[in-house]
């Protein structure tokens, strides 16, 4: 079964047919660093990775670009705000960014371009918009550049709207423009700007409108044609519209696909700082683990929407812990788990069908079950095929506990595991000693008093094993 996904753009799920035969080319439009990263923010990086991570494990030479907006209307006014430069606020917000994503194994992509450091390519493709007819500097001295929706009889097609239908673009200010629907691609400085938030041009002292940015950075890194351009629903219009109409209206075919994921809500409301019920990642991690934060957004389609509780996130934990749970056993029966397996048909099956992460879930817990019955039987070529395989398939989702992403600190992790081993199992010889006499109350108030400390013991015909819960 080949690769289909579903194409935004032809609304249906479609083959995916690379421009060049063994290669992928990728681009998603990144953050624009302005505030702590939340949940909703990192879902589309999350979904990304999975995307790359299946067309690399399906053989393609994957060119992955994600850019980083650190130049924008909010950050002018957060930095403002609390009074400091708006590139320290956007390269602390940067930080922050990586650090989530790091957090949750997101790899980093081929390149993570900036928007301030392409102006000449920013400044090149609007000058070529505005030999060709589809862009025009305002009258009024502003120094704004705008694109001429009306000169591209397709603008909306993206988005499935009409021009006449839309309401008017509220990225700039309106008096120089030709049509209130028309958007901006330079904007002139403003008094009020800093001096640093500003490069000169042909039109004057200005900087970058958002939509242009993405045209000319995924020009410079994938050329005129790429296969994919993904990012969040919320994006699809005016951004997304905006980038493939000033694209085409240069003579640049742009993305043959277009991929987005869906929000993540809360009390039915998207995410977002706005809104006030944003939930930014380091709070999260203080209650879950970055790898069961990740596989609770992995579960989900990437094209459903998914309402955020810390219930459902217990219980995303908990389903991923019973995989953690037959690794752990299965490495105790054959040693060393391998990470060169093959996932199972219906895994495969299930991420070429539009990257059907529940599906692809559902089949790597139910080869866990299967190794769960093999374990009795202790060691096995049939037990080591079952584990090297869902080591391959956790490693597919980004989800590989063995993977060292997960953390700079597993060495102190794997001492500190080994000193709790050595603790616990003073207490479980203990239990074996009171059980072997017998004495079942003084077994269970041992054990009871493990399972009060987060510690779950499960009896098994090797002996007892313990996991942290």
């Amino acid at each position: 079964m080949a690769l289909r996904l579903y194409d935004s753009a032809t609304r249906e799920v479609r083959d995916f047919t690379p421009l060049q035969p063994g290669k992928a080319s990728l681009y998603v439009c990144g953050l624009t660093v302005q505030s702590e990263p939340h949940v909703g923010h990192v879902r589309s990086g999350v979904n990304f990775d999975v995307l790359q991570r299946w067309l690399r494990a399906s053989g393609y030479e994957t060119t992955f670009i994600r850019n980083v907006t650190d130049i924008d209307d909010k950050i002018l006014a957060k930095s403002a705000d609390q009074g400091r430069p708006w590139y320290n606020l956007a390269y602390d917000m940067h930080r922050e960014l990586d650090a989530a994503y790091a957090s949750l194994n997101v790899a980093r992509p081929t390149y993570e371009p900036l928007a301030t450091g392409h102006i000449p390519e920013i400044i090149a493709l609007i000058e070529e918009l505005i030999a060709k007819g589809h862009a025009y500097a305002a009258e009024d001295g502003s120094a704004d550049v705008y694109f001429d929706v009306r000169s591209w009889p397709a603008y909306g097609e993206l988005s499935g709207q009409k021009v006449d239908d839309m309401e008017a673009a509220a990225d700039a200010d309106p008096r120089g423009k030709r049509d209130p629907r028309d958007f901006a691609l330079w904007k002139g400085r403003k008094v009020s700007e800093p001096e640093t938030a500003s490069w000169p041009s042909p039109w004057g002292l200005g900087r970058p409108g958002w939509h242009i940015e993405c045209s000319a950075m995924a020009g410079k890194y994938l050329g005129p044609a790429f296969d994919f351009h993904g990012g969040g629903l919320d994006l699809r219009f005016p951004h997304h519209e905006n980038e493939q109409a000033q694209s085409r209206a240069a003579g640049r075919p742009f993305a043959s696909y277009w991929l987005h994921n869906a929000w993540i809500t809360t009390s039915g409301e998207k995410m977002s700082k706005s809104l006030g019920n944003s939930l930014v990642i380091p709070e999260v991690l203080k209650k879950v683990r970055g790898i069961e934060l990740r596989y609770y957004l992995v579960a989900a389609h990437y094209r459903s929407h998914v309402e955020f509780s810390f219930e459902a996130l217990d219980e995303a934990a908990a389903g991923f812990q019973r995989i953690e749970g037959f690794l752990d056993r299965a490495a105790s029966v054959i040693g060393e788990i391998p990470a060169d397996g093959v996932p199972s048909t219906d895994f495969v099956a299930a991420m070429d069908d539009d990257l059907g992460t529940p599906a692809a879930v559902a089949a790597l817990h139910e080869v866990v079950r299967e190794g769960n019955k093999l374990l009795a039987d202790g060691d096995s070529p049939a037990l080591r095929g079952v584990a090297t395989s869902v080591r391959a398939m956790l490693d597919i989702l980004g989800l590989d506990p063995a993977d060292p992403s997960w953390g700079p600190e597993s060495g102190a992790d794997e001492k500190l595991t080994g000193a709790l081993d050595v603790l616990v199992r003073g207490v479980l010889d203990e239990r074996a000693e009171a059980r072997a006499a017998k004495d079942w109350a003084r077994a269970d108030a041992m054990r009871d008093r493990l399972k009060d400390a987060g510690i779950e013991i499960e009896d098994t015909p090797e002996g007892p094993k313990w996991s942290v819960n």
